[in-house]
């Protein structure tokens, strides 16, 4: 039996930016209640006029919180709890990233991304569960990566923090239902490269301008598939991304050639060649106020670059072909 979104409650972390906004319009344009937490107030209280905006009747609770902060959390479940009457899904979404040689990394900087990508989460887990024991049901969905089973190069506590993650949704969601609670479900989405000022967001200590890496996505399509595992009880695990799970069988079948291929790509396409003077903490410590949409604009830029080679492309080939047609004309007179 699927669940009912409309009028349900659902907290959603890292809702100032990228999938957690994507998610939260999604589940407001649904029918339910939202309860918005990150760290930058602003953009919570303009989502959250936005989430009323969509559907009438929809309440839109902010709470400027840092997931790090285990009691901050906690408030932030009872609020919820107390302002919209109950607690229905919980969706951690709050995530920071790094770039950076693994020796290259301050340890404070791959403590941090561990603290936020997986004790976040965790705080997350443990508020939604003092509810939604008491009440015997409710959904916990964790927004993990594809680099929970790919980790890539420059990205080590990124891809550490996301394997935890994965780890600690299956173990909790095993230890759920052996204690005979089956109303509670855990799950997990995998997004591969998502279009989200992450990248934007991110620390960066290689001494290149970072991208993201081809191809895209949106976040909107990371949002449908939290709401899929939202409301149907039988739904499992989601990849989000064609080249995610061509990823995955291509290091399942030839792990040491996927590998080398993934550490190329990387290279190539995550990192600018061009280097940069400066190294830069990102939002890790302190948000930023840029990027605020769900969208990073990515997609846009890479559109574009492929608009410019396919030009390049097209001015060689008529550079190579009008000498070829003026001499064959010649040749005829």
């Amino acid at each position: 039996m699927r669940t009912q979104l409309k009028g349900s409650v659902v907290v959603v972390t890292g809702a100032s930016s990228g999938i957690g906004r994507a998610t939260a319009l999604e589940m407001a344009r649904r029918g339910a209640h939202v309860a918005l937490l990150a760290r930058r107030r602003g953009p919570l209280e303009e989502l959250g006029r936005e989430c009323e905006r969509l559907t009438p009747g929809v309440r839109a609770l902010v709470l400027p919180t840092d997931t790090t902060d285990e009691t901050a959390v906690k408030a932030a479940a009872h609020a919820a709890v107390n302002e919209l009457g109950r607690l229905d899904v919980w969706v951690n979404a709050a995530a920071v990233l790094a770039a950076s040689r693994f020796v290259d990394t301050p340890p404070r900087v791959f403590r941090r991304v561990v603290d936020v990508n997986l004790m976040g989460y965790v705080h997350g887990a443990l508020a939604a569960l003092t509810h939604f024991v008491q009440r015997g049901r409710g959904v916990i969905i964790n927004v993990a990566s594809v680099e929970s089973v790919l980790p890539f190069p420059y990205f080590s506590a990124y891809g550490a923090s996301k394997h935890a993650v994965r780890g600690f949704t299956r173990s909790l969601r095993q230890e759920l239902e052996h204690l005979g609670h089956t109303g509670i479900r855990v799950r997990e989405v995998l997004p591969a490269t998502i279009d989200t000022p992450l990248f934007e967001h991110a620390a960066n200590y290689t001494g290149r301008a970072l991208r993201a890496m081809p191809p895209i996505y949106p976040p909107e399509r990371v949002a449908r598939a939290i709401v899929e595992l939202a409301e149907d009880p039988s739904a499992r695990d989601r990849v989000v991304g064609q080249a995610g799970r061509v990823m995955r069988v291509m290091l399942a079948v030839a792990p040491r050639l996927g590998e080398r291929l993934l550490a190329r790509a990387c290279d190539r396409e995550h990192l600018e060649q061009a280097a940069v003077d400066e190294s830069t903490p990102g939002n890790l410590f302190e948000p930023l106020p840029q990027g605020t949409e769900a969208s990073g604009g990515w997609r846009d830029a890479t559109r574009a670059q492929r608009r410019r080679r396919l030009v390049r492309a097209a001015a060689l080939a008529a550079a190579v072909a009008l000498p070829v047609a003026v001499g064959a004309m010649a040749l005829r007179a």
